[in-house]
């Protein structure tokens, strides 16, 4: 009963944690604004989802990114982009984490091997409380807000987010940040 009531309560703060996020990103709270090299903070979030699950082969492609921002909630929109791939493809499929510049900006994508997307579902995954497969269990498949806060965190960044996606063939989620000349050797 006890871990029971443990893990509980453990979901319940990340819960309201991550509502307090949205509520800040929709009063229009400023976040951190510092140089951030995106690229090492993507490499760093991929160590540790490879570290979580070990068997998930996962591919990493590196151009140098410099963007200004907070690096706590950029770091939290990966770890929530390759936990959404953990939750909904099959262990062990692959995915492809690509961190590229293009026309002034920097695009990070997350292009998994599972099921993918119904039609009509790209469109509607970024909001919040939307859970694509309704059959999950809100214990094992999350209450819809890792999408919704990676799109407001790139929002509140000045960027965009998107997802694609044929079903059978996997997802791509995507997203594009203002590029940002840095100077010295910032983290």
């Amino acid at each position: 009963s006890m871990r029971g009531i443990s893990g509980e309560s453990e979901r319940m703060t990340v819960l309201v944690e991550d509502l307090l996020l949205l509520a800040r990103l929709d009063e229009g709270r400023p976040l951190d604004r510092e140089p951030v090299r995106l690229e090492r903070v993507v490499e760093d979030a991929v160590e540790t989802a490879r570290t979580v699950d070990p068997d998930r082969p996962i591919g990493l492609t590196l151009e140098p990114a410099p963007v200004v921002g907070d690096q706590a909630r950029l770091r939290q929109i990966i770890d929530n982009l390759l936990s959404n791939v953990r939750a909904h493809t099959p262990a062990g499929a692959p995915v492809d984490v690509r961190v590229s510049r293009s026309n002034g900006s920097v695009v990070v994508a997350v292009a998994d091997s599972g099921p993918g997307l119904a039609e009509g579902d790209a469109e509607r995954v970024f909001r919040r409380f939307y859970r694509a497969d309704e059959s999950r269990s809100r214990a094992s498949g999350g209450v819809g807000l890792g999408l919704a806060i990676v799109a407001a965190v790139a929002e509140a960044h000045g960027g965009t987010v998107a997802a694609t996606s044929n079903r059978g063939q996997g997802a791509t989620f995507t997203v594009t940040l203002p590029l940002a000349g840095l100077t010295g050797d910032s983290q």
